[in-house]
């Protein structure tokens, strides 16, 4: 799976709170949106052209100068924001206006422009309410079409096993794709036993999904 680009390329991320006028407490909900998005422009610096920030009070945007932690970046923010879902629009292309280390705010191009089409794409798809629906989605500038709609099929398929985990599930495999070590230091940070991690690793499906997580930040990793 190869991306084929010919100009300098920045990967653009919108995010968008899904149901975001039904949330209980929204100020709060923002105010920790706000957390995590610092928490992550000083994690991945190295990786951030643009810093995220929130444009609107129910969706957010930053600018990232290569793929390499992508995947990364996106399994924090939903991890640390659950149970508030969010869908997230990749576009990979050209900025043609400066760029503003600080924020994600002014740039202009078609790297933004497919990132917005990717967003409005997973909304109308929802309204359909498809059982499988996505809530990633990738658009490239260029001829990319065919490694384009294979990532898609990856991250319809990522949402799919996200869809059947429990809060319990989710904590256990968050913290394995974030730390990315054994069992037993993750079941030493959350205080659980060994095998109850096991347990949850294989009725979660976590080995196909880390096997599609990796298959996609490698493809993303050639970016930039």
């Amino acid at each position: 799976m190869h991306f084929l680009i010919n100009y300098q390329p920045y990967i653009a991320i919108i995010g968008d709170i899904k149901g975001s006028k039904a949330i209980e407490r929204r100020k709060e909900v923002q105010e920790k949106l706000a957390v995590v998005l610092n928490e992550i422009n000083e994690q991945y610096s190295e990786d951030i052209a643009s810093g995220f920030m929130i444009t609107l009070g129910d969706e957010f945007q930053g600018l990232l100068s290569n793929g390499t932690r992508i995947m990364q970046i996106i399994s924090k923010i939903e991890g640390r924001m659950y149970p508030v879902k969010i869908r997230f629009g990749i576009g990979v292309g050209k900025i043609t206006t400066e760029i503003n280390p600080y924020m994600a705010i002014g740039a202009d191009g078609p790297g933004y422009y497919r990132a917005r089409a990717a967003i409005e794409y997973l909304k109308e798809n929802e309204k359909k309410k498809q059982t499988s629906a996505s809530d990633i989605r990738l658009e490239v500038e260029g001829e990319n079409q065919e490694s384009q709609a294979l990532i898609n099929v990856i991250f319809g398929l990522m949402t799919a096993l996200k869809s059947t985990w429990t809060m319990r599930r989710r904590e256990i495999i968050q913290d394995m794709l974030e730390h990315r070590d054994n069992q037993t230091d993750t079941a030493e940070r959350l205080n659980i036993k060994q095998p109850t991690v096991n347990r949850v690793l294989v009725t979660g499906n976590y080995y196909a999904y880390k096997e599609a997580f990796d298959t996609v930040e490698k493809a993303f990793g050639e970016i930039g």
